[in-house]
């Protein structure tokens, strides 16, 4: 099994940076403020989704979710803010309520919304930097190793996200992830 790991995951991770177009920072980098949809693949409901994002109550509540989370550290808050937006499908809403999650030690909730984040949005990078620490955290370096990979094709080598978690790969198996 795990020569067979060793074989295919490079296969995947190469075809994966052939394969995926580089995005602009400005949709790259984490922020208070929700990333719409690329433009190059907007479909009816995504615009929808979009136009809903930009609604000034949608916005204001979701950065108090935000200063919920990163100022206050208070999590179970910031999902009961987050899911009352009634948006769990847009990317950054159920990325933060994954990440809410795992900061709570709820692993599988937490993966669960990174897969909801991504299945929104496959190129949305602070889900491949976060679910990428989460793999870590469960002792999955082979898989962060790919999701980092992920970060490099999307946002490039010097993005904060790609840097958080390829320095969270340089420490040791087991060591305390601090982030």
């Amino acid at each position: 099994m795990s020569k067979f790991v060793r074989l295919v995951v490079p296969a995947i991770v190469s075809t994966a940076l052939i394969a995926t177009p580089v995005l602009s920072s400005a949709y790259a980098n984490g922020s208070d403020n929700p990333s719409g949809p690329p433009d190059s693949s907007s479909t009816q409901s995504k615009r929808k989704k979009h136009s809903e994002v930009t609604d000034p109550k949608f916005l204001a509540a979701y950065r108090m979710a935000y200063a919920t989370i990163y100022d206050r550290h208070d999590y179970t808050s910031a999902i009961e803010q987050l899911k009352t937006l009634d948006r769990n499908d847009v990317a950054d809403v159920a990325n933060l309520i994954g990440y809410s999650y795992r900061k709570l030690g709820d692993y599988k909730l937490s993966q669960v919304w990174y897969e909801r984040a991504l299945k929104d949005d496959p190129n949305h990078v602070r889900t491949w930097q976060y679910y990428g620490l989460w793999q870590l955290e469960q002792g999955n370096r082979e898989q962060a190793q790919y999701h980092l990979s992920r970060i490099a094709a999307l946002a490039g080598t010097d993005s904060q996200e790609y840097r958080s978690l390829a320095t969270a790969m340089e420490k040791p198996a087991g060591t305390d992830l601090v982030y």
